[in-house]
């Protein structure tokens, strides 16, 4: 399948080689290991490898154990890391000296270099996991540094632990409507967070380049505007004193960006209005109470900017959905 979100499933393969058509699948779109499953002779999974090609992939299949042995390194070996987020199920993995026993939103990094055991447990009948891809090429951290955190559990709940959750949750479904030139970016997002993530639990966030550290602050600030989107008093001076930094400073950092962050700010009001206004179930709420839940103070310069975006006014927009 073409586009930015490709899927792949056992649905169409006869169900005796399910499981080594899986086999083939992850030795080509991860690496190659050995498999054992005790659901072999029922196999069933899918996977969805979202753009930029190989950047992300999103699983879910039967439980399994699978080993990365000296003799898989040497058949190929793509000199990268993974970042395992799991999504449902429970999975063990063991490298080097680390043991990382994960349950749901637990998450770890493995090397493509080192021997590998992994536990894909069941729980409920299967295992949900997203794989974030990091060549080491592009990882903004010394050589080795890394390696110091394989497979050792990584915080999810707080700073760039639950911005990078948040990441590879989203990125599935953002990315189908997304330009080229966004998804490229995204993808670099991804990079930034997750050396952001590695560098805390080391101790060494300094060592990060300035760009991969404003990268991380651009996406700190990203989710910030989301969350306050109905806050009528968010504006760029209130996004630059919560997160103590000059307006200029703020303003810079969006430079290399499509909009600016009034803009950003303008435009995602404006989506969560026609989400709103689209909806049958809030028929019930006045266009005027819909512009006032997400943040504009005067109907009159919200119909104005709905206007600019969509090309008619917000009662045109609600009466053609109703139809």
């Amino acid at each position: 399948m073409t586009g930015p979100v490709a899927v792949v499933d056992t649905d169409g393969i006869a169900v005796p080689d399910r499981f080594g058509w899986w086999h083939d699948m992850v030795g080509q779109e991860v690496m190659p290991v050995s498999m054992r499953s005790p659901y072999a002779d029922r196999f069933r999974g899918s996977a969805a490898v979202v753009g930029p090609p190989g950047g992300l992939a999103v699983f879910d299949f039967s439980p399994l154990s699978a080993q990365r042995l000296p003799v898989h390194i040497r058949r190929a070996d793509p000199e990268a890391y993974f970042l395992v987020l799991v999504r449902g199920g429970a999975v063990r993995l063991e490298q080097g000296r680390g043991v990382a026993c994960l349950e749901p939103r637990g998450m770890a990094v493995f090397s493509t270099s080192r021997p590998l055991s992994c536990e894909f447990q069941d729980h409920d009948g299967s295992v949900r996991l997203t794989l974030l891809r990091l060549p080491r090429t592009l990882m903004p951290l010394a050589d080795g540094r890394v390696d110091r955190l394989l497979a050792v559990p990584l915080p999810t709940e707080t700073g760039s632990g639950a911005l990078l959750d948040l990441y590879l949750t989203s990125l599935p479904g953002a990315v189908r409507t997304c330009r080229p030139a966004e998804l490229a970016r995204l993808g670099a997002v991804g990079t930034d967070l997750a050396a952001s993530l590695l560098a805390a639990r080391l101790g060494d966030q300094e060592s990060l380049p300035p760009e991969t550290r404003r990268g991380v602050l651009r996406e700190r600030i990203s989710r910030f505007i989301d969350r306050h989107l109905a806050d009528p008093t968010l504006d760029p001076a209130a996004i630059a004193a919560h997160h103590h930094i000059s307006l200029r400073t703020l303003h810079q950092l969006f430079q290399s960006e499509p909009e600016s962050v009034a803009a950003t700010i303008r435009r995602r009001r404006l989506e969560r209005c026609h989400a709103d206004l689209t909806d049958p179930s809030l028929r019930h709420r006045t266009i005027g109470e819909t512009a006032l839940r997400w943040g504009f103070r005067h109907p009159a310069d919200f119909s104005r900017a709905f206007r600019r975006a969509y090309g008619m006014p917000p009662s045109e927009i609600r009466a053609a959905s109703s139809r």
